[in-house]
């Protein structure tokens, strides 16, 4: 790979990681601090809309040949590879209801993140890949560690709620019990579980289907032209879903509360630039498996879950604990040990081109493995220091006036697939 390809792929893979916690923390803002209650399947679907007027925009600039509409018709007729694609999105949407109906989302949650090792799992079998050792270890390691760091996150939604009332003070809430909460006590587990496993098998098959679509396709389509395809199958489904989301709606009201369907309810500019972010996100995760591959898409989004918690404690004060802060370290060496972990250069020019922090990585597979594990080891007792000291605070915030935190809803384990029309993996989730 050239230098210059290779500066296009960290660059795409850094935008992407910035903007996925851009995008979750707007998304928490939304719902969790403005309560906003736009439908998501509608900013779903103007996202794909954006998406299509964007890539016939850049197909307009690149196809010279033929004329515009003419071309667009020829890329539609060939687009059955995209519409299965689509049909899997739908399909992981699906699962990922009835998941949440039968486990709690804490678990869904922590099993989610299995996408990490299933998409590494079906570049073996469809891309005959093969992964060192080291990269193995560093893929279960991310795993670990993003589990570590996810779970102070998970447990602070079981503290009592703060959050900002109209005249912009902190006041201290209840927690609310969600319908999620019941209807995972009311549940069957072993359903639930079941699907959202398979969701992550879908999630990690359809990340490198779309990979090799983009790369290894006789037809040869442009990254462009894939994602016009891919949006363009990805509206009946929304519509699909927008049309059961209102039918369901008017079943539970009384007929004289039922009324009819309105696009846009509950929209305002804070939802547009949502639906800005997602679209973007689409169209850079599939530039990000272009320039580079599938799991280095899965890294640079898992990353983002540190730059997100980070700027969240800053901004909205949400939880940032010493175990936090281990398995963030955690997750950054993971990353940086799997991108590069190579052959050693032969030269010092070649040498002088890795980032320093990764020439300071043991050489030795055995040390370098050593070293993954003594970070979790760390995290483990910190988190049982964490909890002790939370479980004071909690009890002190029982009695006293309300504390300053926000409450905000977690979306960064919510089904990859909600969002993932046009993203070639759906990562980005909303």
């Amino acid at each position: 790979m050239t230098s210059n390809a290779t500066s296009i792929r960290v660059a795409v893979l850094v935008i992407l990681c910035f903007q996925t916690s851009v995008f979750t923390l707007s998304v928490r803002y939304s719902r969790g601090i403005l309560k906003e209650t736009y439908s998501n399947y509608e900013v779903l679907l103007v996202g794909e809309v954006i998406k299509i007027l964007f890539s016939a925009y850049m197909i307009d600039g690149l196809e010279k040949k033929t004329g515009l509409l003419r071309h667009l018709l020829f890329v539609i007729s060939k687009s059955h590879k995209m519409v299965v694609l689509a049909m899997i999105y739908g399909l992981m949407n699906i699962l990922y209801f009835v998941s949440l109906r039968n486990i709690g989302a804490g678990l869904f949650a922590i099993l989610s993140q299995c996408k990490i090792l299933t998409t590494a799992l079906f570049s073996v079998i469809l891309l005959s890949r093969s992964y060192s050792t080291t990269r193995w270890a560093t893929l279960v390691a991310l795993l670990v560690g993003v589990v570590l760091f996810s779970e102070p996150i998970i447990s602070s939604q079981k503290q009592p709620h703060h959050v900002i009332g109209p005249d912009r003070q902190l006041k201290q809430t209840p927690e609310p019990v969600s319908q999620q909460t019941t209807a995972a006590l009311m549940g069957n587990p072993v359903l639930g579980m079941a699907a959202v496993l398979t969701q992550m098998f879908l999630s990690g098959y359809s990340c490198i289907y779309f990979e090799k679509v983009i790369k290894s396709d006789p037809l040869q389509l442009n990254i462009w032209e894939r994602n016009f395809q891919l949006a363009m199958a990805s509206i009946p489904v929304y519509m699909a879903f927008i049309a059961s989301q209102h039918y369901q709606r008017q079943v539970t009201l009384s007929p004289d509360e039922q009324e009819p369907y309105h696009f846009g309810r509950g929209w305002s500019s804070v939802t547009l630039f949502v639906t800005l972010l997602e679209a973007s996100g689409g169209l850079l995760v599939a530039l990000s498996i272009k320039y580079g591959d599938a799991v280095l898409k899965t890294l640079a989004t898992t990353g983002s879950i540190v730059i997100t918690a980070l700027v969240d404690h800053v901004v909205l004060q949400g939880p940032l604990t010493s175990s936090m802060i281990v398995a963030g370290a955690q997750v950054i060496l993971a990353i940086v040990m799997y991108t590069f972990d190579a052959p050693q250069q032969k030269d010092d020019a070649e040498q002088q081109k890795i980032p320093l922090l990764a020439r300071w990585l043991p050489k030795a597979t055995g040390r370098r493995i050593f070293l993954l594990t003594v970070l979790p080891i760390l995290a483990l007792p910190l988190r049982s220091v964490d909890s002790a000291m939370q479980r004071r605070q909690s009890q002190q915030l029982q009695g006293s006036v309300a504390a300053p935190v926000v409450e905000f809803t977690d979306h960064t384990h919510d089904n990859d697939a909600t969002a993932s029309g046009g993203t070639g993996g759906g990562d980005i989730t909303i």
